[in-house]
């Protein structure tokens, strides 16, 4: 079993130095609001990911007035213990340290401490556009293939350098199609090793989301998911070349993966437009549950569970099914946070399990 042991923080968001240690698999993090639950589950997964579960700029996560931050933390899986350290120091220059040694590169580090979080802002996943859906594929997929996430930094890092170049054409007034080629040729070495992995995966999961989706409703529902790709249609060569006239005009790339979509359907019609907020909420918690029994299947061992403001999201019913599940079926290590320390406490007394808890 993956367990996190302890963690300390220093200048990460608003702990100036903070330690904590945990004793048990199940974590209950309570009080009010502000005081840093959220940043705490928060520090957990940069350790896991290499970054924040919220934000995109590291300075967004340093403590206020202060230059740079610190994380360290000790995990053990079964009788294996790893030391973690993150530095990001004072020049934004980011270090990542296991067991004492370093890597130059963090796509070498992700998927070593799987984890999974579920946020109160994930409804965006829902409700949002294609690109929360793909994100979500992303990031599990980032865990289970060390290559898929190296093809992904390469197939997005090309995409910004194209579209950079068709805006200074548009500013130039200029046509240059050998330059385009070239960024084109690049897209498609990385692009369809990323829609060859996605298709081949979507499938299986999709059958998962659909079997947690009815268990947490408790109800069968009509619910359809399917895997929507520019790519399953033409080649990415002759998909690039069709849409060449129309990302001169727009300046910027109009085809390709990043196009890609997990479209959801209930009763034949568009899901978020029609599904409750039970339904949309039960979604998401299935769309969680799938990519949980996902890397417990591939990894051997449970990941690591993250579950903020959970108890503010569902209705008695659905609560119950996901605490069941998260508690007592799962065997990985959860951490839940709540602002009421006496609901935390009275979920586990009714689940019977024994947890830990720690008031902030």
């Amino acid at each position: 079993m993956l367990l996190l042991r302890n963690i300390s923080l220093l200048q990460f968001k608003n702990y100036k130095q903070s330690e904590f240690r945990f004793d048990r698999r199940l974590v209950g993090i309570c009080g009010r609001n502000g005081v840093g639950k959220t940043n705490l589950l928060d520090a957990i997964y940069y350790l896991c990911f290499t970054r924040s579960y919220f934000t995109k700029s590291d300075a967004l996560n340093q403590s206020q007035g202060s230059a740079g931050f610190r994380i360290e933390a000790a995990f053990s899986l079964g009788n294996q213990h790893e030391a973690v350290l993150c530095i990001l120091r004072e020049n934004g220059k980011k270090e990542f340290l296991r067991n004492g040694e370093g890597y130059e590169k963090f796509s070498d580090y992700v998927g070593k401490f799987p984890c999974v979080m579920v946020a109160p802002d994930d409804l965006h996943m829902i409700t949002g556009g294609s690109e929360e859906r793909r994100r979500f594929l992303d990031t599990l997929l980032c865990q289970l293939d060390p290559n898929y996430l190296k093809c992904l930094i390469k197939y997005n890092r090309t995409l910004q350098q194209k579209n950079s170049h068709l805006r200074a054409l548009a500013e130039k007034r200029q046509d240059d199609n050998q330059l385009l080629d070239v960024y084109d040729s690049q897209l498609m070495e990385s692009g369809n090793s990323i829609f060859q992995k996605r298709k081949e995966f979507t499938s299986g999961l999709i059958e998962s989301i659909k079997k947690f989706y009815f268990e947490i409703a408790g109800r069968p529902e009509a619910l359809e998911l399917d895997y929507e790709s520019q790519l399953l249609e033409r080649g990415f060569d002759q998909l690039l070349k069709d849409s060449r006239e129309r990302d001169l005009i727009t300046q910027r790339s109009t085809a390709g993966i990043q196009r890609d979509e997990i479209e959801i359907k209930l009763m034949d019609q568009s899901f978020r437009a029609i599904a409750s907020q039970g339904q949309r909420k039960s979604l998401l918690f299935a769309m969680k549950m799938a990519e949980f029994e996902i890397l417990k299947k591939e990894k051997g061992f449970a990941p690591i569970l993250l579950l903020d403001d959970v108890f503010e999201k569902l209705d008695e019913g659905r609560m119950s099914n996901l605490l069941n599940w998260a508690c007592i079926r799962n065997e990985g290590q959860v951490f839940i946070t709540d602002t009421h320390c006496q609901r935390i406490i009275r979920e586990f007394q009714e689940l019977g399990v024994e947890g830990q808890q720690i008031h902030l």
